[in-house]
């Protein structure tokens, strides 16, 4: 375990959390409630293990500057950031600032979500989506100092499946590539790991029919890409859903038909220059809620975390559900 810095702590893998609302002796130093706590996933974008305590004392050492006291925790599971989001918010934290990437700030987020804590992200993945629709400093020190002094600002939280999502969730492809990309034997992290399974996807991924039930009425579809975005963009920018908004209320539901594949690579470039709308076969529309059902069970995704479904989901909006500290 890490040494105590004054009132900051880090929680390692196979160390308990110790927030527990009382003072208590920790390597001979008192413990006390915080007002911020920090959860850093060790291995977001492809770091190293020992990285994370690097970005502990940087983020002790920020927010003791800015006179607060602090709780540092690591991840050492998937799930585990929720879990200790809980904890501080339960413990009175003022602020919870989520260091990963994509999934890790989903996680935070679910825990945060329609409540009154806010939520701080400090960007390390390979996608990056939300952090970078909202202007997050890829600078941790400059991410960490903005999310103290900022002023909280609602945003919305859509829902798939019944799990929460804080930017994009999906069937199809990207739900495909994500489970690839989370499988132990892939051990190639990072954007170039994700092009390299989407590359070999694009060429074996077999189209499914959904039939979209939602205000507009019913209609099926022979697809490789049902997308539900909040948010803009997957990240490192390709932006799906170019016109979605964050605050708006809605979601946007992007539907990408079976084509050529070879017609659906050589419009790549629409997804990085913000033409989406014009991919051959490719329908955009706003929406508040829809059901997409399909034969077979589907896996989807939520802000890239695979999920194995039924045979029906549900998609919705909740506006506003999240504050977020974001300068």
């Amino acid at each position: 375990m890490a040494p105590i810095l004054r009132h900051v702590f880090v929680i390692e893998p196979g160390f308990p959390s110790r927030l527990r609302g009382r003072s208590e002796r920790l390597h001979g130093q008192a413990v006390r409630r915080v007002s911020i706590a920090v959860i850093i996933n060790p291995i977001s974008g492809g770091a190293r293990k020992d990285a994370a305590a690097g970005r502990a004392s940087l983020a002790a050492a920020i927010i003791e500057r800015h006179g607060e006291s602090a709780a540092v925790f690591v991840t050492e599971r998937s799930g585990h950031a929720r879990e200790l989001a809980l904890v501080a918010v339960g413990q009175g934290a003022r602020l919870v600032m989520a260091w990963g990437g994509d999934g890790t700030i989903n996680e935070v987020a679910s825990a945060l979500a329609f409540g009154g804590v806010p939520l701080g992200i400090i960007a390390a993945g390979s996608g990056n989506g939300l952090a970078t629709e909202l202007g997050v400093d890829r600078r941790p020190e400059l991410a960490i100092a903005r999310s103290l002094q900022a002023t909280p600002a609602a945003i919305d939280v859509g829902e798939l499946g019944g799990r929460l999502f804080v930017n994009v969730a999906g069937i199809g492809i990207d739900a495909h590539v994500a489970w690839q990309f989370n499988q132990a034997h892939n051990v190639g992290r990072g954007f170039a790991g994700y092009v390299r399974i989407g590359a070999r996807a694009l060429f074996s991924y077999p189209p499914a029919t959904y039939t979209i039930t939602s205000g507009e009425g019913r209609t099926s579809v022979r697809a490789v890409l049902v997308v539900v975005a909040n948010g803009a963009q997957y990240g490192n920018g390709a932006r799906i859903a170019p016109g979605a908004r964050v605050d708006d209320g809605q979601l946007e539901l992007v539907v990408v038909e079976e084509r050529s594949r070879m017609m659906t690579l050589l419009q790549t470039p629409r997804l990085f220059n913000g033409t989406m709308a014009r991919v051959t076969g490719c329908s955009i529309r706003r929406l508040r809620e829809a059901t997409i059902e399909c034969a077979d069970p589907m896996i989807f995704h939520v802000d890239g975390e695979p999920i194995q479904g039924g045979t029906t989901l549900v998609a919705r909006v909740h506006p506003g559900a999240l504050q977020v500290c974001i300068s």
